[in-house]
């Protein structure tokens, strides 16, 4: 009687792969895990009547935005385990999720070339450069591919002259070889989730790139030869060890996205407004005190955030920011919003939240940004809307937890955007109709007087 073999199962599907990738991402971005108690804390202290100092609820919301982003894991866990246990009706709804799509490579290239799934030595790693270099390959790619104990790279690397490609991600690269610059083909190159300290100073040399990112490393600095990557267009700086930018930033002309959040910046250089072809500035998780007047300069900038910094004010060139459509200030310790901002009518979203006892007042002339669909005012200390309020036709989410708004009342911002927008038309015509019967009633009560007077010195001449 024959054995049965055991039927193996299938290698996963390249659904499952992406998905795996985007756990591993998610997971080594974040830091630990809050408690239980940790998260409890602010509820047990407002059923007990605590009121908590602006500094302790800026950490609270801290916490729960960090749980959320946990929770978003648990679900991709759960994902996972759908996509392994065979379920594929799961697996192709979740395949073309759009959180999965251009977030993640694909598996077809993780699994292509010359290079295998077993970690690899320093040795293997110098020979698969070599093998590239004859072969002419452009695209060469070792993301999560070395042995940990490989912290530096062959300085062989030189010789992929016709490399356009090249993805080092998720490794523990300490350093790069100064033959770097022999890479002159290359256009996008990804070293994030390494261990970098620093960069060679021929990496200024790389003038074809297009594409860097070098988030998660532990840099402090950029070589001065950084300024000659003119061709450069998305740079991802993110959490990094910056405390500030190097001003030959500011060369960098062709740039349009800059990702520089979740590092210990403490102000911009005044040359980031030479970076005309700037679209997206994302400076989030930063100490950033202030932002430069150069900021208005950016005529092409339609997104920055600036979430959970120190920011007290903005400057009064934000309203040179033409095509701005997003900004985001919320977690800092904004005192006023200056009137200017209302020229950048652009603005489709605006997220003033949790400046907690700082901010007090919008300002006035808040319906001049009639493209506006966003606002977001909670945890401010705003008591009125503007009258201007009424103009913002197209506002569609209106948010304001934990603001002691008076006008409009709670009710009615709980009814939505529109409702709050025609509460205050009503209220402005309600107000403005008072005021001219007063006036009215004020000229009336003049003109008898007046009469009166006339009538009666009339009267005194007469005897």
């Amino acid at each position: 009687m024959g054995v049965e073999r055991k039927q193996e199962d299938p290698p996963p599907s390249s659904a499952c792969v992406e998905t795996v990738e985007e756990i591993m991402k998610l997971y080594k971005s974040l830091p630990p895990r809050p408690s239980l108690k940790r998260l409890k804390q602010p509820e047990v202290k407002k059923n007990h009547g605590f009121v908590s100092e602006p500094d302790q609820r800026k950490e609270d919301a801290h916490v729960v935005e960090m749980e959320g982003l946990f929770q978003t894991f648990d679900d991709l866990i759960q994902t996972v385990s759908g996509l392994v246990s065979g379920d594929t009706q799961k697996e192709d709804k979740e395949s073309e999720r759009d959180g999965f799509k251009g977030v993640v490579r694909s598996a077809s290239t993780l699994s292509s070339g010359a290079v295998d799934s077993e970690k690899m030595s320093l040795m293997k790693v110098a020979a698969v450069i070599e093998n590239t270099a004859k072969s002419g390959a452009v695209v060469l790619d070792l993301k999560g591919k070395l042995e940990d104990k490989v912290e530096w790279l062959p300085v062989s690397l030189g010789k992929l002259s016709e490399v356009t490609e090249l993805d080092f991600s998720e490794n523990r690269i300490m350093a790069l070889p100064p033959t770097m610059g022999g890479l002159k083909a290359l256009t996008k190159l990804d070293i994030h989730s390494n261990q970098l300290i620093n960069l060679p100073e021929s990496f200024g040399e790389l003038s074809n790139l297009t594409d860097l990112d070098l988030h998660a490393n532990l840099l402090k600095s950029l070589p001065a030869s950084f300024g000659n990557l003119i061709n450069l267009i998305t740079l991802d700086l993110s959490s990094n060890q910056f405390t500030h930018l190097p001003d030959v930033i500011g060369k960098l002309a062709s740039l349009k996205i800059l990702n520089a959040e979740t590092n210990e910046l403490e102000e911009l250089p005044y040359t980031i407004g030479s970076c005309t072809s700037l679209v997206e500035l994302h400076l989030d998780f930063n100490q950033l005190r202030a932002l430069p007047e150069a900021i208005g300069k950016l005529e092409s900038l339609e997104v920055l955030t600036l979430h959970y910094n120190r920011i007290k004010g903005l400057p009064t060139t934000v309203g040179n920011l033409n095509n701005l459509k997003e900004l985001d200030v919320s977690f800092n310790e904004i005192e006023s919003i200056p009137e200017n901002l209302c020229f950048a009518v652009s603005i489709k979203k605006l997220n003033l939240a949790n400046n907690f006892a700082d901010l007090r007042a919008l300002p006035r002339s808040i319906g001049n940004l009639e493209m506006l669909e966003e606002l977001d005012i909670s945890d401010d200390q705003i008591r009125t809307l503007p009258y201007s309020f009424r103009l913002l036709s197209k506002l569609r989410v209106f948010r304001a937890e934990e603001t002691p708004l008076e006008v409009p009342p709670k009710e009615v911002i709980k009814m939505g955007a529109q409702a709050v927008v025609q509460y205050m038309a009503d209220y402005v015509a309600e107000r403005e109709n008072a005021k001219f019967q007063s006036l009215k009633k004020k000229k009336k009560k003049g003109f008898w007087f007046w009469f009166c007077s006339k009538l009666f010195f009339s009267g005194g001449n007469s005897t």
